[in-house]
């Protein structure tokens, strides 16, 4: 083993592991091909295998825990960071104040999810695999990815703090938050699983291949190839440090002083900033006021029932444009390179406008409006 292949001590995960509580399976090959994730569309049976994925995956007995197995643990990893994407902002678009508190939060954790994705589509490519990411776009209302955090309904509305206690913290919980508040349930986090992850990574040592891995500044953060181990397990690091924190601090987000996505959504809920006292982390600090928002409604399972004809027009367009957005995608990590990754970006920043005008359109007969349903068209 080369000496970038030696497991640094000091780095193993802070976290209680899924490795060390996965029930041992009969025949590791039947159970990867059972994990491997459905493409969109294939109806409910498809549906109830991509939600017990992670469970399949992390049933694998280690010997069974060879490349095919991180490339399907990492498509989960590509569905699960793609899902929280239009939750978020939907509650970003909702604040009509962008210079708020709330809205720089939210948007701060916008832009780290879309670099989670990134890390996660490099991490695939590099062990030989290619995203699906149209393929694996998720349907609101509905569970996230893999049966990460099952329980969890992931529902698109405007902000309130009930979405920011439901979805966004629900979605971001650690195991046992600093805060000694209670998660949404005691069942795998996402940084369980990317712990489960990394520690694949170690246990196959793959060859990891640079070519069609994407360099790029997104937000504050520069996605770069994989090219080592210690590479995985930084990129990895940042992911579960970003949305969770660390066992000892919520603000350990590598050198920047924002706090991690949970406590973030927290201190919206609260209505104050975490700060550390003698009775340990609490929500004491300085006023977080909750924004004035747009009042869109939760989008209902199937989407919006008989819309106006203008809303029916704004939602094509909505969808037609994310459609792009996914397409893009696509491309980018299968050849397209940086040039399909641009179009994605440029596509992006066309759904604010007709998601606007949505979020002020009335429902008829009630007071909260309209907002977009995130459907790839087919």
């Amino acid at each position: 083993m080369t000496e970038d292949a030696k497991r640094p001590t000091v780095a193993e995960p802070k976290r209680r592991t899924l490795l060390a509580t996965a029930a041992a399976a009969a025949g590791a090959s039947a159970a990867v091909a059972a994990a491997a994730p459905a493409s969109a569309g294939t109806g409910a049976p498809a549906r109830a295998r991509q939600s017990t994925a992670v469970a399949r995956l992390l049933a694998v007995p280690a010997a069974g825990r060879g490349v095919a197995w991180l490339r399907s643990a990492l498509q989960v990893a590509v569905e699960l960071e793609l899902s929280t994407i239009p939750p978020y902002l939907c509650g970003w678009w909702s604040v009509k104040d962008r210079r708020s508190d709330a809205a720089r939060l939210i948007r701060r954790i916008i832009d780290d999810e879309m670099y989670h994705l990134g890390i996660a589509c490099n991490l695939l490519v590099a062990v030989g695999g290619r995203p699906r990411i149209r393929a694996g776009a998720p349907t609101y209302p509905g569970p996230l990815p893999g049966g990460v955090h099952p329980g969890v309904t992931v529902y698109l509305s405007g902000l309130t703090r009930s979405f920011v206690h439901d979805v966004m913290m629900a979605i971001e919980a650690p195991d046992a938050a600093l805060t000694r508040e209670r998660g949404t349930s005691p069942s795998p986090s996402v940084g369980d699983f990317y712990t489960a992850v990394l520690e694949g990574f170690w246990l196959v040592a793959p060859h990891l291949s640079t070519h069609g891995q994407l360099e790029a500044r997104i937000g504050s953060d520069e996605l770069r190839p994989v090219r080592t181990l210690l590479d995985v397990q930084r990129a990895i690091d940042v992911v579960r440090e970003q949305g969770e924190g660390t066992g000892s601090s919520p603000d350990d987000s590598f050198a920047d002083d924002h706090p991690a996505h949970y406590y973030a959504f927290s201190e919206i809920y609260h209505g104050r900033q975490l700060r550390v006292t003698d009775r340990g982390w609490t929500y004491t600090g300085p006023q977080v006021p909750f924004p004035d928002t747009r009042p869109m409604a939760r989008v209902p399972a199937g989407g919006w029932s008989r819309p106006p004809e203008p809303v029916r027009r704004l939602l094509h367009r909505f969808d037609t444009t994310y459609t792009t957005v996914l397409t893009s995608l696509d491309a980018a990590w299968s050849e397209g390179g940086p040039r399909s990754l641009g179009a994605a970006v440029h596509a992006m920043r066309g759904l604010e406008e007709p998601a606007l005008h949505l979020m002020e359109t009335r429902i008829p007969g009630r007071r909260s409006t309209y907002g977009p349903q995130f459907r790839a068209l087919p």
